[in-house]
């Protein structure tokens, strides 16, 4: 097996093709081997779609030698298994739907594999995607490739970990309150949760304004190259935003760039290896010739979640218990607390009140980044949450700190509730447990791409994936 194969980027895999140094079976190979090897402890894959997967390979070997590739042609993506491909297995991490086959593509498959890209593996998430961890009771637990001991977050869990043990070169990922930034934080990859309507989804949630599909890899370029292939239009879902902007795979520098640094939001206590790593990340930049200038976001904890439960419990939660009916014991624990909970908090508000806190949320995010091309912070306060743990009556405890909810130590969902900002995650060190810390680029709103220069900037100064010494063991 080819270490290098399996954590070579799409960007250098494409040049590769290109030159013929490299086939896409021989990429996949190199994948599948390693899956061969990790797979069995990390559980990150629901499914190898070998079969599919070696056909589309061989036929985009044979476009590269006819010199007619497409923009991913070879290049194996895992797709989150909550992305439904006609034919194909649609469980949803649910023993409710242990048989349930999907009778459509996600327009995301429709847009990768129109591209030439490779699905060669289904990524494991919690049961419905609703928990910032990965374990179900019909997948089992998938474990961080860094420390099994800590979470490997979610809910695009196997997606995160698949890249970060290198057995897929892109991932896709879906974010309702942080579901790419928190497993890209933990695993030490790049994530974009882009601007609501930037990549088409499936109705109803595509109406949802804190729902958000996006593209997950090593590199900034890498989530570029990915990002230009599936944002646009898709009669499937018709609020999707037209012309998207392209990103390019390279960035000019951020020199006199000013930049906004919040070494937290609102009140939620950070740990000391988070708030040292958050402060190397704005070091760097300065190096990179950024104005740093750090801020104070004025948005109390309670307030974003009372806000997000509010609207889970009227949508979200709703759907979970629409889906289970009579049948909620088959429900993961944290599955049916998340639908019971949430409706009951929405029971006691209205939707106006709702929408009251969302505009507090707004407010502050505007007036932190008032004069600055984008704004910054830690994705998570602390090393994550322990593997396994459905933290429904443990208590999230954080510099001393016991929090209501485990989530409020991702900093995560007030750029749900703002959901027009794209928001790029990407690694900012190692905590003191041996687990990837992250940060979020916070751009204006719809502008993905100067998200992405202060991205490639980060990576320019630090390294990350292009540093042999950044992998699990």
């Amino acid at each position: 097996m080819n270490d290098d194969l399996c954590h070579l980027g799409a960007v250098d895999a494409l040049a590769r093709f290109a030159d013929r140094s490299l086939s896409p079976v021989e990429l996949l190979d190199a994948l599948y081997a390693r899956a061969d090897e990790v797979e069995p402890e990390l559980n990150a894959f629901t499914a190898r779609r070998e079969e599919a997967a070696y056909a589309a390979a061989r036929a985009s070997e044979a476009r590269w030698q006819r010199g007619e590739a497409l923009p991913l042609d070879g290049i194996p993506i895992a797709m989150k298994e909550e992305m439904p491909i006609a034919g194909e297995s649609w469980q949803l991490g649910s023993l409710l739907l242990e048989h349930e086959v999907a009778t459509f593509n996600h327009p995301m498959y429709d847009s990768l594999t129109a591209a030439g890209a490779v699905i060669h593996a289904r990524t494991t998430t919690p049961e419905f995607s609703c928990a910032g961890y990965t374990h179900s009771r019909l997948w089992g637990l998938t474990k961080n490739p860094w420390n099994h001991e800590i979470s490997c977050g979610g809910s695009s869990g196997g997606s995160g970990v698949s890249l970060a043990s290198g057995t897929t070169t892109l991932a896709t990922g879906s974010d309702i309150g942080g579901s790419i930034r928190i497993p890209s934080s933990l695993n030490g990859v790049v994530g974009f949760k882009p601007p609501h309507g930037r990549v088409p989804t499936l109705p109803p949630f595509n109406l949802d304004t804190y729902n958000h599909d996006g593209a997950m890899g090593r590199s900034v370029a890498d989530v570029a190259l990915m990002m230009n292939v599936i944002a646009g239009a898709h009669p499937m879902d018709h609020i999707s935003l037209r012309f998207p902007p392209v990103l390019p795979t390279t960035y000019e520098s951020v020199a006199g760039m000013r930049v906004a640094l919040a070494r937290t939001i609102g009140d939620v206590p950070v740990e000391d290896d988070i708030d040292a790593n958050t402060t190397r990340v704005a070091a760097a930049l300065r190096s990179a010739g950024a104005e740093v200038v750090e801020v104070e976001v004025r948005l109390p904890r309670a307030d974003v979640t009372l806000a997000a439960l509010i609207h889970f419990g009227l949508i979200f939660g709703a759907s979970v218990s629409d889906t289970a009916g009579d049948r909620a014991d088959l429900l993961t624990d944290y599955a049916r607390w998340f639908s019971s909970h949430t409706a009951e908090v929405a029971a006691g508000h209205t939707v106006y009140e709702g929408l009251q806190i969302e505009t507090t949320v707004h407010q502050a995010i505007a007036t932190a980044m008032e004069g600055c091309y984008a704004f910054i912070c830690p994705t998570l306060t602390c090393g994550g949450w322990l593997a396994g743990e459905t933290y429904i009556d443990t208590k999230m405890v954080v510099r001393g700190v016991e929090l209501e909810r485990y989530i409020q130590a991702a900093l995560t969902l007030p750029f749900n509730i703002a959901s027009k900002h794209p928001v790029l995650a990407v690694p900012s060190g190692l905590a003191s447990n041996g687990v990837p810390t992250g940060v979020q680029i916070v751009a204006p709103t719809y502008d993905d791409a100067t998200a992405f220069r202060i991205g490639a900037a980060l990576e320019r100064e630090l390294g990350w994936w292009g540093d042999p010494g950044w992998r699990p063991s």
